[in-house]
This record gives C-alpha cells, sequence and structure tokens, in this order.
C-alpha cells in the first residue's frame, strides 16, 4: 500500500518551466514503477512518462520527449517531473500513479494514483 501526493502544479509563461512532484507515504517507491499523466480541458487522459528504479528504461510520450524529464530521489520516495519550453497546450491537470513491477510501458494498469496537480501555461 502507498499514498502518493501530487505538489508544484502552477501557472507558468510559454517557453518557462515547472517542477512537479510525487511524494510516497506507507512505504517506499523502490519496488513500483511510478507514471506521471496528464488530463487536458476536452480530453482524455494520458501518459506522460513512467520510471522505475530497476527493470526497463524510462518512458516518455512523444509530445514530451527532449522536453520533460523524469527522476526520482535516493530515499526512493519522490519523483519529480521537470517541464521545460512548456507550451499552452501542456495545460492540463497532471496526476501521479503507481504499480508494482519496474515495467515502464504504458499498456499495465496503475493502482495507486494523487489526487492531481493543476498545470496551467499561458500564451
Amino acid at each position: 500500500q502507498v499514498q502518493l501526493v501530487e505538489s508544484g502544479g502552477g501557472l507558468v509563461q510559454a517557453g518557462g518551466s515547472l517542477r512537479l512532484s510525487c511524494a510516497a507515504s506507507g512505504r517506499t517507491l523502490s519496488s513500483y514503477t511510478v507514471g506521471w499523466f496528464r488530463q487536458a480541458p476536452g480530453k482524455e487522459r494520458e501518459v506522460v512518462g513512467a520510471m522505475s528504479w530497476s527493470g526497463s528504461d524510462t518512458y516518455y510520450t512523444d509530445s514530451v520527449k527532449c522536453r520533460f524529464t523524469i527522476s526520482g530521489d535516493s530515499a526512493k520516495t519522490y519523483v519529480s517531473l521537470e517541464m521545460n519550453s512548456l507550451k499552452p497546450e501542456d495545460t492540463a491537470v497532471s496526476y501521479c500513479g503507481a504499480r508494482s513491477g519496474s515495467d515502464t510501458r504504458p499498456s499495465r494498469p496503475y493502482n495507486y494514483w494523487g489526487r492531481g496537480t493543476q498545470v496551467t501555461v499561458a500564451s
């Protein structure tokens, strides 16, 4: 069992940067894959990326490659999403999720979720 809380959302100008954090409680994330998701107005939730501390490579969806970076801390209780060169179309509610295992591919469901944090990119 793990609980997740996102933080770091806010309003940013186009071209700027934000760092989102996903904090875990209850246990460390060492045996989990942690994913970042976003849901833009009028659109379905989509996977942004995922990481694990062992196993497969980090995953990113094509729309954020070379702009976003997922990283974890040494204590294995935080996962960050560094977002650079933000665009208005990045505006969305961002969520982190977790599932057991080290497979970062988006085909498997996530079992634990945070409540989301709003990211708004002004043009």
